[in-house]
């Protein structure tokens, strides 16, 4: 069968309301003057890597459950608008919504609207597998019910990630992603120990690579063995936001990884797209493109 999809996003299609606060943790108070304003738009974490893989020039589809609702069109108006396919299965229980509270700093806590899924929930299986059929790669996100499909992508030969965002190492919700992905990402955030969590993660699983990132310190790569630190970058722009930047950072890692480079060259890109995305204020989207992320990968090299 031809192959026509670079990358099929699996899961993470939803909308997030970002409160900019003066302060995390939020101080208790009646209420709170917010400036700048409220602001909804579509873009969770699917959403993000679809972006990013699609503005580096990576053919990609993305597969989610996605409610006949207001959340649910701004979901389809953003693929639309930046010409991702969406095959958008109905969910009656609504399109995934979130608040994210987001600090001067740009760190930002995010409150997920937990009643938006179900444990019967199911992507269709011969979707599923039409759609892996012709995919080079999939990227799978840890939300409802993306772990179901977890065997039926790895019946169909297709290369696997995942990201496993503020993993603890312990919370077994996150294991099955982690043991079936050929390349998997997650944060330090919550580690104790990331170079053990990473070695548990490739002596257990199926991973070539294991990609922790680490903010402001870069990313550490475990791969053929050994573990390597690959410096952040400092982006063109300032600082404003931190949220999508592992998003990014992944669409990165994937641009190289399906151009078959080196793995460290792959963290250097995903350093570059991390970087730029948090220039990009969380009340909109947007992605490096591939000539402006190849010139800042050529010029971290030459420095």
């Amino acid at each position: 069968m031809t192959v026509g999809i670079d990358v099929l996003v699996l899961g993470g299609a939803g909308v997030d309301t970002i409160v900019h606060v003066p302060e995390l943790p939020l101080p208790f108070a009646d209420s709170h003057m917010i400036r700048p304003g409220i602001v909804t738009r579509a873009g969770q974490s699917g959403d993000f890597v679809a972006l990013g893989t699609s503005a580096l020039g990576l053919r990609t589809h993305h597969l989610d459950l996605v409610g006949d609702d207001p959340e649910g069109d701004l979901v389809r108006a953003l693929h639309r608008d930046h010409g991702i396919a969406l095959t958008a299965v109905p969910q009656p229980r609504g399109t995934k919504r979130a608040v994210n509270l987001v600090d001067p700093d740009g760190r930002r806590l995010s409150l997920y609207d937990a009643t938006r899924w179900a444990e019967t929930d199911r992507l269709p299986e011969e979707t599923v597998r039409a759609l892996a059929a012709v995919s080079r790669h999939v990227h799978v996100v840890i939300t409802q019910p993306c772990a179901e499909a977890l065997p039926l992508l790895r019946d169909a030969g297709v290369t696997l990630s995942t990201d496993l965002h503020d993993w603890d190492g312990e919370n077994p919700y996150h294991e099955p992603f982690a043991l079936a992905a050929d390349v998997v990402f997650l944060s330090a955030a919550a580690l104790p120990d990331p170079e053990a969590t990473m070695r548990d993660i490739a002596g257990r699983g199926r991973a070539r690579a294991v990609i922790v990132t680490a903010g402001a310190e870069g990313a550490y790569v475990l791969a053929d063995g050994g573990v390597t630190h690959v410096p952040a970058v400092r982006p063109a722009e300032p600082v404003v936001d931190s949220n999508g930047a592992g998003d990014a950072f992944a669409a990165g890692f994937l641009y190289g990884w399906l151009r078959g480079e080196p793995v460290l060259h792959c963290a250097r890109y995903g350093a570059v797209a991390g970087a730029h995305a948090c220039t990009v204020p969380a009340t909109r989207v947007g992605s490096i493109g591939r000539e402006e992320l190849l010139e800042a990968v050529a010029g971290t090299a030459a420095g």
